[in-house]
């Protein structure tokens, strides 16, 4: 068996093992003796016929043991073949028989004499089958029963990669049982499959420049294989497969791109849990007509079918009773179904060693949607007897019974449905029995109707319970935002900032402001955070309540005549402006924006003109009207307000006595003096 050099190279020359085996260059098979016997082999092959066991009337040469060893067979300095070389042990069995009456010359002269032998090779390797014959002769020296004379060596028996062979030796003829070696030859070390995540990894270990021929394709045993991929590539090579891809019956198929190359196949999935699963992930059913359907698989499976009834509310499907028999499938095959007519609620159940790994209702598509029919079944217990059963999930009920069930409320009904003959047959069996399919839709409108009328009770009262609670639905009104802006000028004064947020969030109102999203303000940036915030604010109709401190408003004025304000503490003043003074330039004002400045802080002329268009209250002196305000149409009652009012205000004189307890106290801007500061128009 011819083979490249580069195919046993990529088997066998990465291994450190191979550097020992011996290499033939002699195309031709040889014999040779160990010391003190003499062989011959005959040219060409013989019969391979063993023929029965003979008696031995004197001392016979037979084999008591086989040896095998791998040599290469190198023709050429780059093509060589792997070859079994076979190593037969001999021995002398038997004695001489004595004879009766005899001179000591006619003792002696068979006693000196030498045995011959024929020696039969039998070599088996799918699908080479030869037989070799060695005539080894042995001296009459070493012609001692029992005794080992020996051993021959012959070479070689030709055979593929990955073959597995099997050896008989015996003589010619036969005295004793042959002898037998069985051997598997190296197959593919060169190619490792390894998992990487999800995909398969398929390494190459091919040297560099070398072009050889790859084969994916699926191993069928009905008909022939199935070509997946096929390249020709150059080596070394990796190459990824997904292990959706994986099913038993992939295999690998590898040759050099040569004349007349020998190819090497390796299935490697055979036993992989995860191509299994494959397999039955890639399974289809299919109706091929109403009476015919086929499961197709890139394998073959061992699996059986069965026919079993789904109820509409997709429950488990129940096998039918009595079950039908369980017919073995063959893959990519039409299978014919034992029935009289169709029904959409028969389905197919494809199992495999006791589990159901495939279900598929084919005839929902032709035959619509499941129907909420009873499957009774008739079941012949004598010659002229029957009885009636209804096919549930927890199994057949007889007709009539008086259990809970469905099929037992309607038993009587069903019963003279099924003798009136207004249920389809769908399978008769003359010993068996038969299954009839009972609409049930003409129980199920009477049902409906009583469904209807207690519905509609319930609608009516639910209803009246609406309007009874109609005022008391609507007193639930959704707070609304109030976003606070104003200038850093200090500890103090964000105290006092602080102090208002605080007693505000405690009504009914959602307060945002700066000093309690630190963490968020550094991370977008003052601009994008006052952008953002007022754009919600406003979009939720609620309202933003700027804060005037002198700072405040002297920056302010300079912010309107230079559209710039000085950088450091009043950068947050910066960016709020700019957010808000186009709505005021614009006159975008009413029912969004309120100012506030603090009594004893700030008189009312010091804040810029632009922004009076919007209503101004000090505090705590105007709060009422500032609540009112900000509450808008959700305000309390008077009496309500007044005391949230008297809330808020002892929270904001604590504050504000803290700042101005000290006339120009750090942190809380300088107390306001009439001819400090000018009015701004």
């Amino acid at each position: 068996m011819p083979m490249s050099w580069f195919l046993l190279s990529l088997a066998l020359g990465r291994s450190p093992a191979v550097v020992s085996l011996e290499r033939l260059v002699d195309p031709h098979d040889t014999a040779r003796c160990s010391v003190g016997l003499s062989c011959h082999l005959w040219d060409g092959d013989v019969l391979c016929l063993p023929g029965s066991i003979e008696p031995a009337s004197g001392p016979v040469l037979v084999p008591t043991r086989l040896q095998t060893e791998l040599v290469l067979r190198c023709p050429q300095e780059t093509d060589c073949a792997l070859c079994v070389r076979v190593v037969v042990h001999l021995a002398v069995h038997g004695a001489w028989e004595e004879p009766e009456e005899k001179s000591d010359w006619e003792l002696q002269e068979p006693r000196n004499a030498s045995l011959l032998a024929q020696v039969v090779l039998s070599f088996q390797a799918y699908p080479t089958t030869r037989c070799a014959l060695l005539e080894v002769q042995v001296p009459a020296a070493l012609v001692l029963p029992g005794q080992s004379v020996g051993s021959a060596v012959f070479d070689c028996f030709e055979a593929g990669l990955g073959a597995e062979v099997r050896i008989w030796s015996y003589t010619q003829p036969r005295y004793q049982k042959e002898l037998n070696v069985t051997q598997q030859l190296p197959a593919l070390p060169w190619l490792n499959v390894s998992a990487d995540g999800d995909n398969v990894r398929l390494v190459l270990d091919v040297s560099e420049e070398q072009d050889f021929g790859l084969l994916l394709y699926w191993d069928q045993v009905q008909g022939p294989l199935k070509t997946w991929k096929h390249k020709n590539l150059t080596g070394p090579q990796t190459i990824t497969l997904n292990h959706t891809d994986l099913v038993p019956c992939l295999c690998i198929q590898v040759w050099p791109l040569e004349p007349d190359s020998v190819r090497t196949s390796f299935c490697p999935f055979r036993e992989d849990p995860r191509a299994h699963r494959n397999l039955w992930r890639m399974a289809r059913l299919r109706l091929l007509s109403l009476g015919t359907w086929q499961l197709d698989a890139p394998c073959s499976l061992r699996a059986k079918m069965a026919l079993c009834w789904q109820a509409p509310d997709q429950g488990p499907c129940q096998p039918l009773v009595p079950p039908m028999l369980q017919e073995n499938v063959t893959m990519n095959k039409p299978h014919e179904f034992p029935l009289l007519r169709s029904h959409p609620n028969l389905c197919v159940q494809v199992s495999s060693w006791e589990k159901v790994q495939l279900q598929e209702c084919l005839w929902a598509d032709s035959l619509g949607p499941f129907k909420d029919d009873m499957l009774l079944v008739e079941v012949r217990t004598g010659p002229n007897n029957t009885a009636v059963c209804a096919l549930e999930a927890g199994g057949c009920t007889a007709l009539p019974s008086n259990g809970s069930t469905r099929a037992a409320h309607l038993g009587e009904q069903l019963l003279q449905d099924f003798r009136t003959q207004q249920c389809v047959q769908l399978w008769n069996d003359d010993d068996l029995g038969a299954l009839w399919a009972c609409p049930m839709d003409k129980y199920i409108h009477k049902r409906w109707v009583l469904v209807w009328l207690v519905c509609l009770l319930l609608v009516a009262a639910l209803f009246f319970l609406l309007l009874l609670k109609k005022d008391r639905v609507k007193a639930a009104p959704r707070a609304r935002t109030a976003l606070l802006l104003h200038s850093a000028d200090g500890a103090g004064y964000e105290r006092l900032v602080g102090a208002l947020a605080s007693a505000l969030s405690k009504l009914p109102l959602r307060v945002a402001v700066d000093l309690w999203s630190r963490r968020e303000l550094s991370a977008h940036g003052a601009l994008a955070w006052f952008h953002g915030q007022r754009h919600r604010t406003l979009q939720e109709d609620g309202v933003v309540v700027l804060l005037f401190s002198p700072a405040a408003a002297a920056q302010c004025q300079q912010w309107l005549q230079h559209q710039t304000v000085e950088s450091g503490p009043h950068d947050a003043l910066a960016s709020w402006l700019s957010c808000v003074l186009p709505d005021f330039l614009q006159g975008r004002v009413a029912g969004r924006y309120v100012g506030v400045y603090f009594d004893g802080l700030l008189h009312p002329d010091a804040v810029p003109a632009p922004f009076r268009a919007a209503p101004l209250f000090s505090l705590p002196s105007q709060l009422p009207g500032f609540l009112d305000v900000l509450q808008g149409g959700c305000a309390p009652r008077p009496g309500r307000l007044a005391d949230k009012a008297e809330q808020v205000a002892q929270a904001l004189r604590a504050a504000l006595d803290s700042c101005t307890s000290h006339s120009g106290a750090p942190g809380c801007g300088e107390v306001w003096d009439p001819g400090s500061y000018p009015a701004f128009e």
